[in-house]
């Protein structure tokens, strides 16, 4: 009898799990998205932003939730506007400054923690970002998008007007970067602006025609206030050539008047300013090189008394992405990437040994302290989860969810964990790879395969979460989706990144060839039916896979750079060709010759399905219709899917569904046939 109730049960549990609906894009949208954690200073709550998507206004709102520390449901604290983020708690944890929409345009507010009393602190024309409370609560810094030879409010809201009600929409310019991602450089310039808490008038900070943070390189982290509210450091570029230059320096300006001072003088970038709780000294993170956006990332340490500055991490080698203070400022809680992991470590201020904190497979990060030191919040995500927010003990330990918003959303779906192997590459190089099997995966059948190849080149695929390219949306489409990482992958060591400068088509092709090669001998995977993809530099792979191999079935180039030439004259940040061609098309023709995919269109004969953004100003679109016509003109079965309103990612919702369901049913048509049928085409 015990016998036949635990079979009986085993039988539904299976029935369950096989009941499990398929994770397609209209699942993948229903997802609450976390973001931006902050920690209250008296440790109690955390305050947090969710993204949510609205499929038919096609928009995707933000509003702030609040969760107790010690457990407990979260609760949405705003409902007013469509946008409400960026929650910042004041010292005295009794208020939350944030930016909201609700007023019309994006503005300053603040509101007690449970949302009420909300008032608003700013009403620019400019309208207003990033905002942060000064340690003594008595100011809000925050950025605005400003004219710099503008005194005050009233000219910039005449200006505006100008600029709105002018027929004409021509643009001018005397200097590069005159374009970045999907946006034409204005007259205007991010600035940081200084207001009191009560609000008041509103100053400039950081007058001139420059952008802070800087506007190709900085980020809503690249500036802080001292602990006694009277210094401000922020990361900007003072270059006179900002297309060629990844040089931001951190810069500290006094919060009531006076002129800025450079503090930093490294060629490379200089960013993530943090002040040591006690203020004597300020950390940030640092890239040596000059014109390299993948050097790697250290955490620097420099003593605000003397000047004097210590590379605290130089002995690892591995990038530092985020990091923040213990409160007795002796030691710094960072993140570093990891054979496709993001763990959290931590280190004495004064250097030392690392000791690990956080790891496992998953992407941590967020990482915030209580007062007394003893408990750390964080955030997780992996290959199989979105973003939750965790508590444990800040010297490790079990962690404790604090917010399960998409527990019982995707418990309705089968959403396998990643799995990973690691082949022989070029030159005998470990390269790893990731794997997503289908859901109800049956190792007795034949699977057909596809490739993800990931953008950068100086990228990686690992245990996180994406909206954008999704393996497990693709996975339960059936297929066995592999994830490789070759050379100019981050997290294998700073020499295995580098491989990759003017060697585009060398060894990473050969790396992703490995790795074909070892999925292909599998006895669950389907030779015969593989399909390739990628965007970026991921499409340019795809782009060289055309003319270099007819191992796929299928491809999809998704903003891929088709003819470096022509590439180089239509990008932004030229710094980033110029470093990895050795030099510019005139200065070394032979590189962009020998690596350029439109030097071997006579060898192009697959499928390939094109994807493009108009406003992709990274990779222009025209790369991608160069690419269609070459394939049409070769009378190469293919398909353009081109976006108006889109540029080098594709973020609307409606958009991403008519992505996702393009994407899949070109592969599809390829690669669904059984292999030993007669394909349709």
């Amino acid at each position: 009898m015990l016998m036949r109730t635990s079979i009986v049960l085993l039988l539904v549990a299976a029935g369950v799990a096989a009941q499990k609906a398929p994770f397609d894009v209209q699942a993948m949208l229903k997802i609450a998205r976390i973001s931006e954690p902050q920690l209250s200073p008296d440790g109690k709550a955390v305050a947090f932003t969710v993204q949510t998507v609205d499929l038919d206004q096609n928009t995707k709102p933000k509003q702030i939730y609040l969760v107790p520390t010690d457990g407990g449901t979260p609760r949405q604290i705003t409902s007013q506007g469509t946008d409400n983020e960026r929650p910042e708690w004041a010292p005295d944890s009794k208020t939350i400054a944030f930016i909201s929409n609700r007023s019309g345009s994006a503005q300053v507010w603040i509101m007690k923690p449970d949302g009420s009393d909300a008032r608003q602190v700013t009403s620019l024309s400019t309208e207003a970002g990033g905002v942060l409370f000064s340690p003594d609560g008595k100011k809000l810094l925050f950025t605005s998008q400003v004219y710099p030879d503008c005194p005050d409010d009233n000219c910039n809201k005449s200006r505006l007007d100008v600029e709105k009600n002018s027929k004409v929409k021509a643009r001018s310019y005397t200097t590069l970067l005159f374009r970045h991602w999907t946006e034409w450089q204005s007259k205007r310039r991010s600035h940081l602006m200084v207001v009191d808490s009560t609000g008041g008038p509103v100053r400039d900070l950081t007058p001139g025609d420059r952008n802070v943070p800087p506007f190709s390189l900085g980020g809503p982290d690249d500036y802080a206030v001292s602990p006694d509210s009277k210094e401000v450091c922020y990361a900007m570029n003072a270059d006179p050539q900002l297309a060629t230059s990844t040089n931001a320096d951190l810069f500290v300006v006094p919060m009531d008047s006076g002129d800025a001072k450079k503090i930093t003088i490294n060629p490379g970038a200089d960013l993530s300013p943090q002040y040591s709780p006690d203020g004597k000294s300020l950390a940030y993170r640092s890239q040596p090189r000059a014109g390299y956006e993948a050097d790697r990332w250290r955490l620097m340490v420099l003593d605000r008394a003397t000047g004097s500055v210590n590379p605290v991490t130089d002995a690892l080698d591995r990038p530092v992405q985020s990091f923040a203070w213990s409160h007795d400022s002796k030691q710094l809680f960072f993140t570093v990437l990891d054979r496709g992991r993001q763990n959290i470590q931590m280190i004495p201020a004064a250097g030392g040994a690392t000791r690990v904190i956080v790891s496992g497979p998953a992407t941590a990060d967020d990482m915030q302290l209580t007062s007394d030191g003893k408990t750390m919040i964080y955030t997780t995500q992996s290959g199989s989860a979105p973003t939750e927010i965790y508590r444990a003990a800040s010297t490790g330990g079990a962690p404790v969810a604090l917010t399960h918003l998409n527990d019982a959303l995707l418990a309705q779906y089968d959403l396998p964990p990643l799995e990973e192997f690691w082949v022989d590459g070029a030159e005998k190089a470990r390269v790893q790879s990731f794997v997503v099997k289908p859901p109800n995966f049956d190792a007795s059948r034949k699977y057909p395969v596809l490739f993800l190849i990931h953008g950068g080149p100086e990228g990686e695929w690992g245990e996180s979460w994406s909206y954008r390219w999704n393996p497990q949306v693709m996975a339960a489409a059936g297929y066995l989706v592999v994830m490789p990482n070759p050379r100019g992958s981050m997290g294998y060591g700073q020499k295995f990144t580098e491989e990759i400068r003017d060697d585009w088509g060398g060894k990473p092709y050969e790396d992703i060839m490995a790795s074909v090669d070892h999925v292909a001998a599998l006895p669950y995977a389907d030779p015969d039916r593989m399909a390739a993809a990628g965007g970026s530099y991921g499409g340019y792979m795809i782009d060289w896979i055309l003319g270099h191999t007819q191992r796929f079935k299928v491809l999809v180039s998704h903003a891929g750079v088709y003819d470096l030439r022509s590439m180089f004259g239509a990008t932004e940040e030229l710094w980033f060709p110029i470093w990895e061609f050795n030099g510019t098309p005139w200065d070394n023709p032979e590189s962009y010759a020998k690596w350029s995919p439109s030097n071997f269109v006579k060898d192009f004969h697959t499928p390939t399905l094109v994807i493009h953004g108009e406003l992709d100003y990274r990779v222009p679109y025209t790369q991608g219709l160069q690419l269609f016509t070459a394939l049409q003109l070769q009378k190469v079965p293919s398909k353009l899917l081109e976006y108006p309103d889109e540029g080098h990612w594709i973020l609307k919702p409606q958009n991403s569904v008519l992505w996702y369901n393009t994407f899949l049913e070109w592969i599809g048509e390829w690669t669904k046939t059984p292999s030993g049928s007669t394909a349709a085409h």
